[in-house]
């Protein structure tokens, strides 16, 4: 694949009692891999009994399933105490927020033989995830969970499981990849630190 540009666009199911959750679905057609589609929460990740659990799910015709599941902060999971799957393997995650660079913070993933890092680009609606030979990068129409429409842009020797892996990462709470993100989550990462 050499360069391919996307859109995915924003829907909610119907809520029709207190019981039942909002749930956002992203969808939209990426090139020959055919239709596409983000979810969140993404309810069968998530443990039944655990209310403080988020989840995002990729799913579609031709790419791998992925899904990330987190502490749950601002209607996403959060980076802090995830887990990541791509193609029903489980990835490793690393990231040092007490850098100050947005390289130094990126995150880190290995998975399906892999390494990859991702991290905010200009602002915290913009991100890029790379691999050697491989970049994808993501905007978002704006920065909240209820963001209209995620965009993306592919280059190089991208595949599916690339493609999987950056849009699911857009339904992930990441603000604190952000020097200003992470400064504001500090005193909570200090917390999780002391309790757990």
């Amino acid at each position: 694949m050499s360069e391919l540009s996307f859109a995915l666009r924003r829907s909610t199911n119907t809520v029709t009692s207190r019981e039942q959750r909002h749930i956002a679905f992203w969808h939209g057609t990426v090139g020959q891999l055919g239709t596409v589609e983000l979810v969140l929460p993404a309810l069968e990740v998530i443990p039944v009994r655990d209310r403080g659990i988020n989840g995002a799910a990729v799913t579609g015709e031709s790419v791998p399933p992925s899904s990330f599941t987190g502490l749950a902060y601002g209607g996403r999971p959060r980076l802090a105490r995830g887990r990541l799957q791509v193609a029903g393997q489980e990835a490793g995650l690393s990231r040092n927020a007490w850098r100050t660079s947005r390289e130094g913070r990126a995150l880190r993933i290995r998975v399906v033989g892999r390494e990859y890092r991702y991290q905010e680009r200009g602002n915290r609606r913009h991100h890029v995830l790379e691999r050697a030979g491989a970049r994808v990068e993501m905007a978002r129409s704006s920065a909240s969970v209820a963001a209209e429409t995620l965009r993306g842009t592919a280059d190089g020797a991208v595949d599916s499981v690339d493609l999987s892996l950056a849009i699911l990462l857009e339904g992930v709470y990441t603000r604190n990849l952000s020097l200003r993100g992470a400064l504001i989550s500090a005193p909570g990462r200090i917390a999780d630190r002391l309790g757990g």
